[in-house]
C-alpha cells in the first residue's frame, strides 16, 4: 500500500468508528432533537411524550439481569416510580432484552416511564419512552413501534468493532 491509500483507508475507518452503535427511527407525530447531552437519540411529541436511546459503555461489566435490577432499584428508590410490569423482549435484530414499565404520580397526575434494556457490543442500551399517562396512551402505538424497531447490532461486516452512526440511518 502506498501512503495515499493508507491515508484514505485510515480516514474511512475513522469515519465509521464514530457516532452511535444502534439504529433508531422517529415515529410520526414526533420530531428528533439535536444536540442532546445525555442521550444518543431523542425525539419528542408536542404533548410531552419523549423517546430516547442511550448506549453506555460497560466494558463487559454486568449482564442483563444485573442492569435490570440496577435500573429497577434506581427508579423505585431514587425516583419514586412503581413497577407496573416487566417482560422479556427482543430488539429488531434479535438481541434479548428486558422491558420494564413504571408508573409515578406528579402533582396528582399519573406519568408512565417505559424502558427496554439490552446488553450488546460491551454496552448497555437503554431505549426508553415516558410522559403524562394520557398523552402516553395517545402515542402508545407509535412508541411501541419505535421501541420495537430499535436495533442494537449493526449489519455491517465491520460491526461491532466499527459500529457507527451509519447503523442508525440505513
Amino acid at each position: 500500500m502506498n501512503g495515499a491509500t493508507t491515508l484514505i483507508l485510515a480516514a474511512a475507518l475513522a469515519a465509521t468508528a464514530c457516532g452511535v452503535p444502534f439504529r433508531a427511527s422517529t415515529p410520526g407525530g414526533f420530531v428528533e432533537l439535536d444536540d442532546q447531552t445525555s442521550y444518543d437519540y431523542r425525539a419528542i411529541a408536542p404533548e410531552g411524550v419523549a423517546l430516547g436511546v442511550r448506549a453506555i459503555n460497560i466494558d463487559g461489566k454486568g449482564d442483563l439481569p444485573f442492569w435490570t435490577r440496577a435500573v429497577t432499584l434506581r427508579m423505585r428508590q431514587l425516583n419514586g416510580y412503581a413497577v407496573v410490569s416487566e417482560r422479556d423482549v427482543k430488539s429488531s435484530d434479535g438481541t434479548a432484552g428486558k422491558e420494564i414499565i413504571f408508573g409515578h404520580d406528579e402533582g396528582g397526575k399519573p406519568f408512565v416511564y417505559q424502558v427496554r434494556l439490552f446488553v450488546a457490543q460491551n454496552r448497555l442500551f437503554i431505549a426508553e419512552a415516558g410522559g403524562p399517562q394520557a398523552a402516553f396512551t395517545q402515542h402508545k402505538v407509535a412508541v411501541s413501534d419505535a421501541l420495537d424497531r430499535v436495533k442494537v447490532k449493526c449489519d455491517s461486516f465491520l460491526s461491532p468493532v466499527f459500529a457507527s452512526r451509519t447503523c442508525r440511518h440505513w
